[in-house]
């Protein structure tokens, strides 16, 4: 999709405001070109103070992306875009981000054996005043305006069917490391993947980007027919 505007985004400065690499990854197989900057706030916000958890994945994404914008407005340096995005695994109400320790990945693994999840990805677009790029709305979408930035927020979920697990299983792929950082305590594109059964909506926000709706509207705003 990015194809269709890269006469666009060639000229344009953007930045990732996270250090995951699998986002990275996801955004770079799409044809995007960027700086990494990680974002240090720490996501310590209260859960219990949100109704649901696709208001805490954008809040605490939007936390993050301000935070690497005030960075680079204080260093004169501010780019076109900034991207942010956080993900967490949701079952029964309770929000799940990356386990602690292996106990409690091996809890986390536990729950999910046989049962669906679900895997919110909140994703944050923020622009400068300075930025040629035009925010865009829509009823999935929603824009502010905060001290000299617009702020474009979206979420995706997909849901997941783990497969019944033993607690061999669930031991053997804590020992492999994979889990500790990660949402959910499990990696679907590598090893992670050999234990979910079945899964329901873009495959790539489960691994922490929601690819597909994240160049649907980045295209909207470099169109040249805005609603």
């Amino acid at each position: 999709m990015l194809q269709s505007i890269k006469h666009k985004l060639g000229g344009m400065k953007i930045v990732l405001a996270s250090g995951s690499p699998r986002r990275k990854l996801i955004l770079e197989n799409g044809g995007l070109q960027f700086e990494v900057i990680p974002s240090t706030f720490e996501e310590n916000l209260d859960k219990a103070s949100f109704s649901h958890a696709y208001e805490y994945v954008m809040e605490t994404a939007k936390r993050k992306t301000v935070e690497v914008a005030e960075k680079l407005r204080s260093e004169q340096r501010l780019p076109d875009l900034i991207i942010g995005a956080d993900t967490v695994v949701t079952m029964d109400d309770k929000i799940f981000e990356k386990p602690r320790d292996k106990h409690h990945a091996f809890e986390m693994l536990s729950g999910f054996s046989g049962r669906n999840h679900s895997v919110y990805t909140g994703v944050i677009l923020l622009i400068p005043d300075s930025s040629t790029i035009k925010p865009v709305e829509d009823s999935t979408i929603k824009t502010t305006v905060q001290d000299g930035f617009s702020i474009t927020q979206f979420y995706e979920v997909t849901e997941v069917l783990m497969g019944s697990l033993t607690p061999e299983v669930i031991t053997a792929y804590i020992e492999t490391g994979e889990p500790m950082d990660k949402a959910g305590g499990y990696g679907i594109q590598a090893k992670g993947g050999t234990l979910v059964e079945t899964v329901r909506g873009d495959y790539f926000n489960i691994m922490g980007f929601p690819l597909h709706k994240f160049c649907k509207v980045l295209c909207a705003m470099l169109s040249d027919k805005k609603s």
